[in-house]
C-alpha cells in the first residue's frame, strides 16, 4: 500500500513510534542518532492563526526520546538517501529546513497534504476506516499485544497519564482476550 511512497517512512513512524503527525512533520535530522537508534522530539508542527509553525511539544511528557524499532531506522535511511538525491537535483532551488520529511522543495510539508495522501492510499487499499492517526493507536495496541509494560508504552507515546493511554489507544486484540482465558484455564485446569 505505501512500498515507494515519498513520505513511506513517515507513515512507518507513525505505526512503529506512534509519533503525532505534528511531531513528525517537525522532525529534523539532527533529532535522529541512527547509530544509537534514538530519535528525539522536541517540537511538533502545526497551524497557528493560519501559519504553518514550529511549536512546543504538546505535553512535557511529549519530549521525549524513542528508540527506533531497525525496520523504523531502515525506512529513514532510505527516506535520507531520496531526500539527498531531491536536494541535488534541485540545488540552490532547495530551501533547506533540516527536515527529515520535508516538501519536494525542502519546504514543510503541509499537515493536511499528508491527511489527503494517506486518504487516497487508504482508499485504493480498501482500507476507508484506516484514519492516519489510526497509525498511533496501532502502535499502543501491538506494543500491548507483545506485552510491552503499560507504563512503556505511555512514554513512547509521549502521554502524560497512564489513563489516557490504556483508555484510549490500548485496543483490547481478540487474541489477548483469548489469552486472558487461556491463563485462567492453566490456574483452575481447563
Amino acid at each position: 500500500m505505501i512500498s515507494g511512497e515519498r513520505l513511506e517512512a513517515l507513515y512507518v513512524l507513525a505505526l512503529m513510534t506512534g509519533l503525532r503527525r505534528g511531531e513528525l512533520l517537525a522532525l529534523r535530522w539532527d533529532d535522529i542518532d541512527f547509530g544509537s537508534r534514538q530519535l528525539h522530539v522536541r517540537r511538533a508542527m502545526q497551524r497557528v492563526g493560519g501559519k504553518l509553525q514550529v511549536v512546543e511539544p504538546k505535553t512535557s511528557s511529549s519530549r521525549r526520546t524513542v528508540v527506533l524499532p531497525r525496520p523504523a531506522v531502515r525506512h529513514l535511511q532510505e527516506h535520507k538517501k531520496r531526500q539527498d538525491a531531491e536536494r541535488q537535483a534541485l540545488g540552490e532551488a532547495w530551501h533547506e529546513h533540516g527536515l527529515v520529511f520535508a516538501s519536494s522543495i525542502g519546504t514543510p510539508v503541509e499537515p493536511r497534504n499528508v491527511n489527503r495522501r494517506w486518504d487516497e492510499l487508504r482508499r485504493k487499499a480498501g482500507l476507508d476506516w484506516l484514519r492516519l492517526h489510526d497509525l498511533r493507536h496501532g502502535c499502543a495496541t501491538l506494543l500491548l499485544a507483545k506485552g510491552v509494560p503499560d507504563r512503556v508504552i505511555m512514554e513512547v507515546l509521549g502521554h502524560a497519564e497512564i489513563g489516557v493511554t490504556m483508555n484510549a489507544y490500548a485496543h483490547v486484540l481478540p487474541v489477548l482476550r483469548q489469552e486472558a482465558a487461556d491463563a485462567m484455564d492453566e490456574l483452575f485446569g481447563a
